[in-house]
């Protein structure tokens, strides 16, 4: 198992850029993915990275917006949120994947982080 901690949640006005940092306690050797929340939904997919990077997925909502990326060496995930709106307001939350295939459903993914929240103000 791999313990993974969030951070650089905020507050920034629409328009603004956020980058979200994921850091795992060991190598991962996997995939690993973003997903938010917010209040009385389920958690949704927003980008996930093989181990090599060679395959990356982006949900619709965020393409030519985010930007996700990892540093092996560092054992991080990183998220660079550019033009947010009021709507990618949530938490988010990074995941590890059981395979190396930058899946869209949570349920490939069994190590979580315990999510920072991002809130977008218009």
């Amino acid at each position: 198992q791999v313990h993974l901690v969030e951070f650089g949640g905020g507050l920034v006005q629409a328009g603004g850029s956020l980058r979200l940092s994921c850091a795992a306690s060991g190598r991962t050797y996997s995939a690993i993915g973003w997903f938010l929340q917010t209040p009385g939904k389920e958690r949704e997919f927003v980008a996930a990275i093989t181990y090599n990077g060679d395959s990356i997925n982006y949900a619709d909502s965020v393409k030519g917006r985010f930007t996700i990326s990892r540093d092996n060496a560092k054992n991080t995930l990183y998220l660079q949120m550019n033009s947010l709106k009021p709507e990618d307001t949530a938490v988010y939350y990074c995941a590890r994947s059981v395979i190396n295939g930058a899946a869209t459903s949570g349920r490939v993914y069994n190590d979580w982080g315990q999510g920072t929240q991002v809130t977008v103000s218009s």
